[in-house]
């Protein structure tokens, strides 16, 4: 590989996690796009059942990425908490084929987003051990495009199964394992502990769940803020119908939208690198706010499609270098924990925040719900410029 290959630095650990997420996740976006409707016309359930189903499934996810991340330091070997968590994904998430009821879809669910939770922090904790601190911000990147691979891959797939070979949504969510499958093969395979010096350790820490101190506990509580303006992005496809895309173009424009995360991810990541971590993430929000702003102000169909692509460029902003700069504040032997602190909390705000959301566009309209996410990421932003003092040189 030569020296100016945009891989280099990327470990073969990284490269191995980013494989297993994309094929991860061509499996789940086979499944997951068709779920309301196989809910609500086959199986008869409604609209009630599936926010349920989907917010528990959501809930359990953080709740289970924070326990997971606590004990993942007392761990030698945190690759296999990550094989346990894609095998409890891929072998439950294709049982929808056999679902008969909406109880059925809920526990099918919620094995599911466990096995997301069990696998999530201490994969973050692996990819931030692979390798150097000056290539974090383009190793998170780099897993953050190949997941995002996978949702643009799923969903065609299933698409192109439904068009000309298949009629039957159950035989799609049979075939949906192949790639689930694969991926827990190639964890088997391939995937090891990254950092010797954790093996070593002959007394692992002490479980501890305390709330961490110091800048991780600002940058935690500053990503909270963000995290109240950030509700569920359904209400986007909500929005885009209102302003008249057809139904038949919301897939399409999903689409879209994952295309541009994955093909901004890995360079933007990389630029937090170069240029710092808060700057790209400042400039991410940035561009949230504006988004948000859009969709208050838009009009037009085309409005959508425009908002949906700059959409995305916020995620490359932030998604890999978000997960780098808690890397580079934490330690290794309490970073399993910090993961879990991060991804425990940011999911835990969704709620809140799309009960907000949802409430504000319910009594004053969507223009009033997304002003003030575009405020409440303004609000994190100075947070983030006020009250972290992120140094140049990166902490290892």
């Amino acid at each position: 590989m030569s020296h100016g290959s945009p891989f280099r630095g990327i470990t073969g650990p990284v490269l191995t996690l980013g494989f297993v997420s994309f094929l991860t996740d061509v499996s789940s976006e086979m499944i997951y796009p068709l779920l309301p409707i196989f809910l609500t016309t086959v199986l008869g359930a409604g609209p009630a059942a599936l926010g349920m189903i989907e917010g528990a499934a959501e809930s359990m996810a953080a709740i289970v990425k924070l326990l997971s991340g606590v004990w993942s330091d007392r761990v030698r070997n945190r690759s296999r908490l990550v094989f346990l968590g894609y095998s409890l994904s891929s072998c439950s998430r294709p049982l929808v084929a056999a679902a008969t009821s909406a109880s059925h879809i809920l526990c099918i669910r919620l094995t599911d987003r466990a096995g997301k939770g069990v696998r999530t922090s201490p994969r973050d904790a692996m990819i931030a051990d692979a390798v150097a601190p000056s290539v974090r911000g383009k190793a998170f990147g780099f897993h953050r495009s190949m997941d995002h691979a996978g949702a643009v891959i799923g969903p065609l797939l299933a698409t192109a199964l439904l068009t000309w070979w298949v009629h039957d949504l159950r035989v799609v969510f049979w075939l949906a394992s192949l790639p689930g499958l694969l991926a827990v093969g190639l964890i088997a395979w391939k995937v090891r502990e990254p950092a010797p010096e954790r093996r070593a350790l002959a007394t692992p820490p002490a479980l501890s769940w305390a709330w961490p101190s110091g800048a991780l506990r600002r940058y935690l509580l500053i990503l909270f803020i963000f995290t109240l303006g950030n509700s569920t992005d359904a209400f986007l496809l909500l929005r885009a119908a209102g302003l008249g895309v057809p139904t038949a173009q919301l897939p399409l424009l999903w689409v879209v939208f994952h295309i541009v995360k994955m093909v901004s991810s890995m360079p933007l990541g990389a630029q937090s690198d170069r240029f710092g971590r808060r700057r790209v993430i400042l400039a991410g929000w940035g561009v949230y706010a504006l988004v948000y702003l859009g969709f208050a102000a838009a009009t037009q169909p085309w409005h959508v499609w425009a908002l949906f692509a700059l959409y995305g460029v916020f995620y490359g902003c932030t998604e890999g270098t978000e997960r780098a700069l808690l890397a580079d504040l934490s330690t290794p032997s309490m970073r399993g924990a910090a993961f879990g602190w991060y991804h425990g909390i940011t999911g835990i705000g969704l709620l809140p925040a799309s009960l907000l959301f949802g409430a504000l566009w319910q009594h004053a309209g969507p223009q009033a719900a997304f002003s003030v996410g575009a405020v409440l990421a303004a609000v994190a932003a100075a947070g983030l410029m006020l009250c972290l003092d992120v140094s140049s040189r990166l902490h290892s």
